[in-house]
């Protein structure tokens, strides 16, 4: 995992060294998770909601591609985490983009395995030049896993 996250950021550094233009920003929103946990050949599932706040950077790439590393604190009922999603984001048009890539979390109220990873898929609509909304599905992993509906609004620096 450590290697993975030190790949990220290192991927990030080269991209911001040539990015055409990079922006900043916040976001916020809700999240509608489903929280799933096997034991052996039987599954638990329970639905909750809850909140994500935090930053993004935009680095661009070219005109149409750029890559959108983020660092939320994610809140659900019974869990906390910080997820560092690593997106890419491709411009349909001028104010709707695509993302995807993974999503690293950091569980902060686990006592063992504390790292997960998610795939994420979404999309973003700008609203103006400093607002826009966006929504995404992040699809756990693993024995334990949190998947979820992301649904917020970011504003640009």
């Amino acid at each position: 995992m450590k290697k993975l996250f030190f790949t990220a950021i290192l991927l990030g550094t080269i991209f911001y060294s040539n990015a055409q233009e990079t922006t900043f920003g916040a976001k916020a929103g809700v999240d509608i998770a489903t929280v799933k946990v096997k034991f052996g050949g039987t599954t638990a599932t329970a639905s909750e909601t809850g909140y994500f706040a935090g930053g993004f950077a935009n680095i661009g790439v070219s005109e149409s591609f750029s890559v959108q590393p983020e660092l939320l604190f994610v809140a659900i009922t019974d869990f906390n985490f910080l997820s560092v999603p690593i997106l890419g984001k491709y411009s349909v048009s001028e104010k709707f983009g695509v993302l995807a890539g993974p999503s690293l979390n950091y569980y902060l109220d686990a006592t063992e395995d504390q790292f997960k990873l998610n795939l994420d898929l979404g999309a973003t609509y700008e609203i103006s030049e400093d607002f826009g909304i966006n929504a995404k599905y992040s699809m756990g992993m693993g024995d334990v896993n949190i998947s979820g509906i992301f649904i917020g609004t970011e504003y640009k620096f």
